[in-house]
């Protein structure tokens, strides 16, 4: 058992409970947990996934600091919304722009093992983690996704504790969506 994946996987589920509750201890874990999973997937030649790792550091950082200004305090829940019609639109073309660049030069210049599926999950999580950092409630819709392309791409490469992550973050991604978009206020 590789003891990185492990406390990769073990913080990365306090980090998604802690976010789904909307509490701003979700990124210490956060930050913890994508350090180790970095490691894990370079290992693993997921290359923009494990450069993701890096890109997750910094957001949470970013992230933590935004929500601290949101609230009154840092026990209580921030506040959410929606995205505007036109902001998803726009979101979406960014995502699916960054993917396929990225996939294809993983593809043509690098021995990555899947280069598209993974530039796919990487894309879509940069998109994602801006978008949890902003508090928009559409962030879930997007890991929800990612959870599921996510899961077959680390069975694929043979890491099945990731897989079962990210298997237990399709259900907390679910559960997130659900309590924050009743928590949403309209943007």
């Amino acid at each position: 058992m590789n003891l990185l994946e492990l406390a990769a996987s073990l913080f990365g589920l306090a980090n998604i409970a802690l976010l789904t509750r909307r509490s701003i201890w979700n990124f210490p874990f956060a930050i913890v947990s994508v350090t180790c999973a970095g490691l894990v997937l370079r290992d693993a030649r997921l290359y923009a996934e494990a450069g993701l790792q890096a890109f997750f550091v910094l957001a949470n950082l970013w992230g933590w600091w935004l929500w601290l200004k949101s609230g009154p305090d840092e026990q209580s829940a921030v506040d959410v919304g929606w995205m505007q019609r036109g902001q998803r639109l726009g979101w979406l073309s960014v995502t699916l722009a960054l993917s396929g660049s990225l996939g294809w030069l993983l593809h043509r210049f690098t021995d990555a093992a899947l280069p598209f599926a993974d530039s796919a999950v990487a894309g879509a999580s940069i998109a994602a983690q801006i978008l949890l950092a902003l508090r928009r409630v559409e962030n879930w819709i997007v890991w929800i996704v990612i959870d599921i392309v996510a899961i077959a791409l680390y069975v694929s490469r043979g890491l099945p504790l990731l897989a079962l992550l990210y298997a237990a973050f399709l259900v907390l991604s679910l559960i997130g969506l659900r309590d924050w978009a009743k928590a949403a206020r309209p943007c």
